[in-house]
């Protein structure tokens, strides 16, 4: 796959695309990850949104969006992107739409419906071969109704349905894998906090036309309990802890695109977000601090040997 245009942060967009003064949270991960997005992909698209928290985009009848945009529920996104592919194939076939005018058809979803409540149907539109880019904003909980744990929440987080003191039981999904096994053309992790490498991976999945996957870590103020002002240095912390890998699964393999030199300890990042304060207060946990630090290494040991 050709390299792309951006060899540094001085050739990124200095505008954005998508509209100001809407109701989304002051420090909103997910919405810093759109803006970057939004910005590469161009206002030649149309955004179908799952249920969630980017819904809130949309106060009727506007939406902050240049192009289109249709609500659906939360878990039939990828159905809803078929009809409209299927209605813009039958559009430039009979010559009533130029191909210039063609449109992006680009799934937009929290993590409870791409871990979870609409994976069935994504797994189905990935095996027709759907024409569409799907973008998760990952919360890692359902942020929108009181941070209920998802498939996407990580282990011994405070959730609103997780124990009280001990945090979410179980382990992240891993979605990445779980879109790879399904063999589409590009799958990859991406942040706001790292716009370049999010530049890159948006500009390579805007130049194919079959299924392709960004997930964006967005870090949540109100899910994760921090400063909004902390947003963007916890969304660094995440990659320089090796919490979030930066990665796409292109041409059958997968490829790191930012490996750190010098992983920082995983509570650097945890101390910061009271969805983990049950770890270091009253008193140390030092089983679940080691759990999730073992678990962090044994990625990267497997990666880098």
């Amino acid at each position: 796959m050709n390299e792309t245009r951006f060899k540094n942060v001085k050739q990124l967009p200095s505008t954005h695309l998508l509209g100001s003064g809407n109701p989304m949270c002051a420090g909103c991960g997910g919405l810093e990850a759109l803006h970057e997005i939004y910005d590469i992909l161009g206002e030649n698209s149309v955004f179908v949104n799952a249920a969630g928290c980017m819904t809130l985009l949309a106060v009727y009848p506007f939406t902050p969006f240049r192009g289109s945009w249709l609500y659906t529920a939360m878990a039939s996104a990828p159905a809803g992107a078929q009809g409209i592919r299927d209605a813009l194939d039958i559009q430039l076939d009979k010559k009533r739409l130029a191909k210039d005018d063609d449109m992006q058809v680009v799934v937009l979803t929290g993590d409870g419906a791409a871990y979870g409540m609409g994976l069935s149907v994504t797994s189905g539109a990935i095996e027709r071969n759907l024409d569409f880019l799907y973008i998760c904003y990952d919360n890692e909980g359902y942020g929108n109704t009181g941070q209920q744990y998802s498939e996407a929440t990580p282990h011994g987080a405070r959730t609103s349905t997780s124990r009280v003191g001990i945090g979410f039981s179980g382990d992240k999904k891993p979605l990445f894998d779980i879109w790879a096994a399904h063999k589409p053309a590009y799958v990859a992790t991406v942040i706001g906090a790292e716009p370049l490498d999010l530049a890159r991976k948006v500009e390579k999945a805007k130049a194919i036309k079959v299924p392709r996957l960004i997930i964006a870590l967005s870090p949540c103020p109100t899910g994760w309990d921090f400063d909004p002002k902390e947003a963007v240095e916890i969304g660094k912390l995440a990659v320089k802890t090796g919490i979030w890998p930066l990665k796409e699964y292109v041409d059958g393999q997968v490829v790191h695109t930012k490996v750190p030199s010098k992983r920082l300890p995983v509570e650097r990042y945890l101390e910061k977000q009271g969805r983990f304060a049950h770890l270091f207060k009253p008193e140390r946990n030092e089983t679940l601090l080691a759990e999730i630090q073992a678990g962090v290494d044994a990625y990267w040991a497997s990666v880098v040997g």
